[in-house]
């Protein structure tokens, strides 16, 4: 139990470490949080400082997810803490308290925890993802249908309730976080992927 807690919370923690910020910070660039979508996450530190910066980003916003979940596994937690610790994670990712609990919208999180779990699960979203955005060109588009689809492929590699759960609750989450994206989507008013 004292294991299992300390890595839910030791997740939430890696989870509110920004890396969007923090990569515009060393790299002189605006707080995202001020710029474009005002969004701490990859896509619009692209819009803002490039594919460089934007791949950074990517990459510390998914390790946020993966690291924690391939500790849970090292240490041989079951299903139910595992399912904890991608919450935990993600949830630190939305709402993080190092940087006043406005955070990102959690898709590279997320795909994190995924690839944490097992991997052919994260795989598989992933691939959904980068098929939709090759093909519509609208990250946010490609973020919601893979998301949406990730239940259903975590039910497929690996049926646990518990699990499925989290993932369904995750997938929620990053619905509502997408919320305004969403409008955008239906007024014909998102942005594409540009660069």
């Amino acid at each position: 139990m004292i294991t299992a807690s300390l890595l839910i919370v030791a997740a939430y923690l890696l989870g509110s470490v920004s890396s969007a910020i923090i990569v515009c910070r060393l790299m002189g660039l605006p707080d995202p949080r001020t710029q474009g979508s005002n969004n701490p996450g990859a896509t619009n530190v692209l819009r803002i400082g490039g594919k460089k910066a934007a791949a950074i980003t990517l990459i510390g916003d998914s390790l946020k997810g993966l690291i924690p979940m391939l500790a849970g596994h090292l240490l041989g937690v079951g299903p139910a803490v595992l399912a904890g610790i991608g919450l935990a994670a993600f949830v630190g990712h939305l709402y993080p308290v190092f940087f006043g609990f406005r955070g990102g919208k959690g898709v590279a999180t997320a795909l994190g925890v995924q690839i944490g779990l097992y991997w052919p699960i994260g795989l598989s979203v992933a691939a959904i993802w980068l098929f939709v955005a090759k093909v519509l060109k609208i990250s946010s588009l490609s973020a919601l249908i893979s998301m949406a689809l990730a239940p259903v492929i975590v039910w497929a590699f690996w049926p646990d309730k518990i699990l499925i759960g989290m993932q369904l609750v995750i997938t929620g989450l990053l619905f509502w976080r997408h919320r305004s994206n969403i409008r955008n989507l239906i007024t014909g008013t998102e942005d594409r992927i540009s660069r």
